[in-house]
């Protein structure tokens, strides 16, 4: 009986893993990469050698690449296993719209703490007494009921 407690012991002890599981998300090494990219001399062709495809693009008066990293760990089992973030980092490059680098910035897990988000909410421009609310509500029935069935049935069930 002693063999199968110390079998079951050590079955249980080999199936421990006393290394972290870390999950990976986004470009690998985007710290080091950052470093070869030169602002008013890197264009997108070396950008995409050194680092690869952006993650997210945005158009506005320049191109905005963005690139992501996140490695992730589980946490001390007093905290049940639920996922940690350990690091963190964006890379945002601006680009002209003769593909140079213009302007690059990049923030890790500790600059993403110090920005500030904004509490303020805003609020519907309709009120339910108000020309708009009437006029998309009356929309919304005609749409829901184009031939008006819905009211010849209740008319005829009021003179029941």
């Amino acid at each position: 009986m002693n063999k199968l407690y110390i079998f079951l012991l050590f079955l249980i002890l080999s199936n421990c893993s006393f290394k972290p599981v870390v999950k990976h998300h986004g470009v690998p090494s985007l710290e080091k990469k950052q470093l070869k990219l030169i602002v008013n001399k890197t264009n997108k062709n070396d950008i995409v050698k050194f680092i690869g495809y952006p993650s997210t693009t945005s158009k506005f008066d320049n191109d905005v690449w963005i690139y992501i990293e996140r490695k992730q760990t589980q946490s001390r089992l007093k905290n049940l296993g639920r996922m940690k973030i350990f690091k963190n980092d964006i890379l945002v490059l601006e680009i002209d719209d003769y593909g140079i680098l213009q302007k690059k910035n990049f923030y890790n897990k500790d600059d993403m703490e110090n920005i500030k988000i904004s509490e303020a909410t805003t609020q519907s421009g309709f009120r339910k007494n108000s020309f708009i609310y009437e006029f998309m509500s009356s929309m919304r029935q005609k749409l829901d009921d184009p031939l008006g069935q819905r009211a010849k049935r209740r008319k005829e069930l009021m003179k029941r």
